[in-house]
C-alpha cells in the first residue's frame, strides 16, 4: 500500500501552494503529470493505482502533485494556463532539488509536459505520453479531435458529477461496479466542485500545442489504450508521427484502465531505464482459495481409514492438476484441504468451480473459499491478513459453494462471471463486514 514515509509537502509557485508527494529514492527524477481530475490522497485508495505508483518508485525518486486550482492545492485560483502549470511543476521540482527529470504527462497534462519537454529541455530528461492530445478540437491538420466526448463531460459536469458518471468516458467497462464507481465518485468531488472542472475543461478545449512538437527534442514515448473512448487512439499516433524520433505503443484497455496494468510500467521502466526491473518484494498481491472436504470426518469414520486414504489421494490428484490448469501455486495441504494462490482473481475462480465439480465425480463435496489481497511469502508458505480472510470465507460456504469477497466480484468485472449477493457477514479475527457472493456461473 501507499508509502506512508512520503508526506503530503507544499510548494510555492509564485504565491500559491502546490501539494506535492515524493516517493522512492532512485537515481532517476520522475515527475507524475496528472490529468483532469486528482487528488493526492483520495487517489492512493485506488489499490491499482497505488501499485503503479510504488512501481515507478521502485527505479525512481517520483513528484507526485495537485495542479492549482485542485485536489490538496490551492483552490479558487481559476482554471491554469499552460504557462501557470509549467510553473506548478518547476515549483515542485525546486523544492524537491531535482535539476532534471522525466515527465510523465497523462491525459490532460499532456500538453503540459509537452510544452515544458520543449521549453526547458535541460531540465528535461525524456517524455512520457499516455492518453493525451495535442488539440482537442479537431480540424484538416488535427483530425482526431473528439467533441462528442467534451460535450459528454459538460453534460455530466452539470448532471452527475461526484457520482462516479465520468466513468462512463474514462473506463465504461467499470461503471456498473457499484464500488469502484463510489470511489471514484469521491475522487471527483475532491477534484473539484462542477464549477471548477467545467473551468478547467473549457481551457483544455482551448489548447494547441501542435506548433510545439517539431521542437520537442528530448527523448519521448507515446502511450494510448486501445479502447480509449474519451480521447481516441488516434490522438496518439499523431502525436508520435509528429514528435521527431517518438516511440509509439498501443496498450490494451480504457483510458484508465491502460495504465494501471503492469504493461504500462514495464514500458515506461524499459523506456527510462533500458531495463525492466522486477521489485524484490516479500509481498505480493494475490488471490487466496481455501479448499475443504464437506464431512471428512464423518466419511473418514464410515469408510475406515484405508478407503479414506485412497479417497485423499484421488482428491489431492485432482487438486493439483486443477491447480497447474489455471496457472495457480500449490502452498499447502490444510488436513482436508488445500491452500492455492493465483495471480489472477478470474483463473481463481474457475479452478475452484472446476475443482468442485470434479471432486463431485468422484463422490466428494467440497467447500470453497477466494479473496484477493496482499500476502506475505514465507520461504514456500504464505501468510497474512489476506490469508486469514480466504480461510474465514471458505468456512461459511455451504457444501459445493465456491464463495468469493467483494474484492474479488471487483476485480473480475466485466469478465462474465456472475455472482448471487450471499450476504454480510463478520469473519472471526477480522475488523469490519464483509461482503460474500456466491460463484453461480463462469
Amino acid at each position: 500500500m501507499m508509502d506512508h514515509q512520503a508526506p503530503v509537502r507544499y510548494a510555492n509557485a509564485g504565491g500559491v501552494s502546490i501539494a506535492y508527494r515524493v516517493m522512492g529514492t532512485g537515481p532517476l527524477d520522475v515527475v507524475w503529470v496528472p490529468g483532469l481530475a486528482s487528488n493526492l490522497e483520495i487517489d492512493f485508495e485506488s489499490p491499482p493505482f497505488d501499485r503503479l505508483m510504488q512501481r515507478l518508485a521502485s527505479f525512481s525518486r517520483l513528484m507526485l502533485f495537485d495542479k492549482r486550482g485542485m485536489g490538496l492545492s490551492d483552490r479558487n485560483v481559476g482554471a491554469p494556463t499552460l504557462e501557470e502549470r509549467i510553473d506548478d511543476v518547476r515549483a515542485v521540482m525546486d523544492a524537491v532539488g531535482s535539476d532534471r527529470a522525466a515527465l510523465i504527462g497523462v491525459s490532460e497534462g499532456g500538453p503540459m509536459s509537452i510544452l515544458f519537454a520543449a521549453t526547458y529541455p535541460q531540465r528535461t530528461v525524456a517524455l512520457v505520453l499516455y492518453g493525451t492530445l495535442a488539440r482537442a478540437r479537431g480540424d484538416v491538420d488535427s483530425p482526431h479531435g473528439n467533441e462528442a466526448a467534451f460535450a459528454e463531460l459538460y453534460r455530466i459536469f452539470d448532471d452527475g458529477w461526484g457520482t462516479g458518471e465520468s466513468l462512463r468516458m474514462f473506463a465504461p467497462s467499470l461503471l456498473g461496479n457499484v464500488r469502484i464507481r463510489e470511489w471514484w465518485g469521491r475522487v471527483e468531488r475532491t477534484a473539484g466542485s462542477p464549477h471548477t472542472m467545467r473551468a478547467f475543461l473549457d481551457t483544455l478545449a482551448g489548447i494547441d500545442v501542435r506548433a510545439v512538437l517539431s521542437t520537442v527534442s528530448v527523448p519521448t514515448l507515446v502511450l494510448h489504450a486501445t479502447d480509449d473512448v474519451c480521447i481516441p487512439i488516434g490522438n496518439g499516433r499523431w502525436l508520435a508521427d509528429h514528435i521527431r524520433g517518438a516511440r509509439f505503443i498501443e496498450l490494451p484497455g480504457e483510458h484508465i484502465t491502460g495504465y494501471v496494468g503492469d504493461r504500462f510500467a514495464d514500458e515506461v521502466e524499459s523506456f527510462l531505464t533500458g531495463r525492466r526491473h522486477a521489485v524484490a518484494t516479500d509481498r505480493v498481491l494475490s488471490t487466496v482459495l481455501f479448499s475443504d472436504i464437506v464431512g471428512s470426518t464423518e466419511q473418514a469414520a464410515a469408510v475406515g481409514d484405508r478407503r479414506w486414504r485412497e479417497v485423499l489421494d484421488q482428491h489431492d490428484a485432482v487438486v493439483s492438476r486443477q491447480i497447474d490448469i489455471h496457472r495457480g501455486k500449490h502452498v499447502k495441504a490444510t488436513g482436508d484441504g488445500v491452500l492455492a494462490t493465483f495471480d489472477g482473481p478470474a483463473r481463481a475462480i474457475t479452478c475452484g468451480c472446476e475443482l468442485r465439480d470434479s471432486l463431485r465425480l468422484l463422490g466428494i463435496d467440497v467447500r470453497v473459499g477466494l479473496h484477493t489481497g496482499e500476502i506475505e511469502l514465507r520461504g514456500e508458505d504464505i501468510g497474512g491478513i489476506a490469508v486469514h480472510i480466504g480461510a474465514r470465507i471458505a468456512a461459511l460456504a455451504n457444501a459445493g459453494e465456491v464463495l468469493v469477497s467483494r474484492t474479488v466480484t471487483d476485480l473480475v468485472a466485466g469478465s462474465g462471471i456472475e455472482f448471487a449477493d450471499h450476504g454480510i457477514h463478520q469473519l472471526k479475527g477480522v475488523p469490519g463486514d464483509w461482503q460474500l457472493f456466491a460463484v453461480t456461473s463462469t
